[in-house]
């Protein structure tokens, strides 16, 4: 199971979540978001209701590195103080997947078994998952515990729609585990970017020439993607104008314009702009166009002695818009280059910085392992307008992002 570009971030490790996992067919899933979260070198401690252990063990959670794992209030041999636990140690508490049983508890402020009473100890933040028959779900008491819930600052994960275990469908299925995963980051992550506006361009765009082809590069806007999710687990209100890139990139709480040439690119981000507190221009936008010979196919047979191809300059994204922007607002700039060592990659990242007006710019190779295109790491030079300068050794793309992320907020 992947957990997309966050999931081999070391920017929460030593961080502790307590993972509460109720009776419900989608439990298992619980046992992926711990091997998720533990990738992360997050500490997960667990509990599982009387109903959850007959569908997974305690040994399954233990052997994936669940420490401590809690059953029954006042088993033998539990600490009798376990359901005080982990309101002293956790910093988040995520109930996945959490059943009607266990809203209503929670909600009600009942304290009868190990994870009520748990949850009724803790007071940070609760992120609550909850799977059930879509009839339970939709039920006006379920309906009216969860905006309760809801109302004390709980964040609710789904349900998503989709087919449940009895058979019937609607809306009661445990959302994608992704989003699960990404809410209790973003629980963990520092606010610093709560109530910034956030803009960011990704991946390549598409220049067609003919009624089928096109002049691209191979960019998987992947850098982007960290970009825009680091922003978003730090509070910030982020929309991403996508060219044609995977749809899973980005977690749900990611605004996301899609667009493919150039210059749609162009007019959805300066529409954008003026809103924006912060620019983030990752894309790998084509610097030209070819002139389009139709909207057909061309046949080989039109040009059998080669062809010969006319370009037109496609606008500069960047360089429009940091001219544009108003007073406080910050700009991010990405150079994929083919220098031959970092040493003249970073020069070129200071005269480029100047150059395109921002007030920070990476640079990275397009031409090696650990490049620009592609890889889940990057090597970076870095460059912004205080003078300031550093050669980034491969890191994953997740956590040059969030390094980013500080950088320009210290600007």
């Amino acid at each position: 199971m992947s957990f997309g570009i966050f999931a081999g971030s070391t920017r929460f490790t030593g961080r502790h979540l307590h993972l509460g996992v109720c009776g419900s067919a989608a439990c298992f899933k619980a046992a992926e978001l711990l091997r998720g979260w533990r990738g992360t070198g997050i500490r997960v401690s667990a509990t599982l209701t009387g109903a959850a252990r007959r569908f997974v063990t305690p040994l399954l959670f233990e052997s994936l590195g669940a420490a401590p794992v809690y059953g029954d209030m006042f088993a033998p041999g539990e600490d009798v103080f376990a359901h005080l636990e982990p309101g002293s140690r956790a910093e988040v508490f995520v109930v996945a997947p959490a059943s009607a049983d266990a809203l209503a508890r929670l909600a009600g402020g009942a304290a009868s078994d190990m994870l009520s009473a748990q949850a009724l100890a803790f007071a940070g933040p609760l992120v609550l998952a909850p799977a059930m028959n879509p009839r339970m779900w939709a039920n006006k008491a379920t309906q009216a515990n969860a905006a309760v819930l809801l109302e004390r600052g709980a964040a609710l994960v789904g349900p998503d729609f989709g087919n449940v275990a009895c058979g019937d469908q609607g809306r009661g299925r445990l959302a994608p585990l992704e989003e699960i995963f990404l809410a209790a980051l973003r629980a963990l992550a520092p606010q610093d970017m709560a109530g910034l506006q956030v803009l960011v361009t990704l991946g390549p765009t598409r220049e067609p020439w003919d009624g089928m082809r096109f002049w691209s590069n191979p960019s998987s806007g992947r850098m982007g993607a960290a970009l825009a999710v680091g922003a978003w687990l730090r509070g910030a209100r982020v929309t991403a104008v996508c060219g044609p890139v995977d749809s899973g990139l980005l977690p749900g709480g990611v605004t996301r314009c899609d667009v493919s040439r150039a210059r749609e690119m162009f007019e959805a981000a300066r529409d954008l702009w003026p809103q924006m507190d912060m620019g983030m221009f990752t894309a790998a936008v084509a610097d030209f166009s070819p002139v389009e010979v139709g909207p057909e196919k061309f046949k080989k047979s039109g040009a059998p002695d080669g062809l010969s191809i006319a370009f037109r300059p496609n606008p500069d994204i960047l360089a429009t818009l940091a001219a544009e922007r108003r007073p406080g607002q910050k700009v991010l700039a990405f150079a994929a280059e083919s220098e031959r060592d970092m040493r003249h990659l970073l020069a070129l990242a200071r005269e480029k910085r100047a150059n395109k007006n921002a007030d920070v710019l990476a640079a990275n190779h397009i031409d090696r392992e650990g490049g620009a295109f592609g890889s889940s790491v990057n090597s970076l030079a870095v460059a912004d307008a205080c003078g300031r300068e550093e050669i980034w050794p491969e890191r994953g793309k997740a956590d040059a992002a969030w390094d980013l992320c500080s950088w320009l907020l210290t600007i």
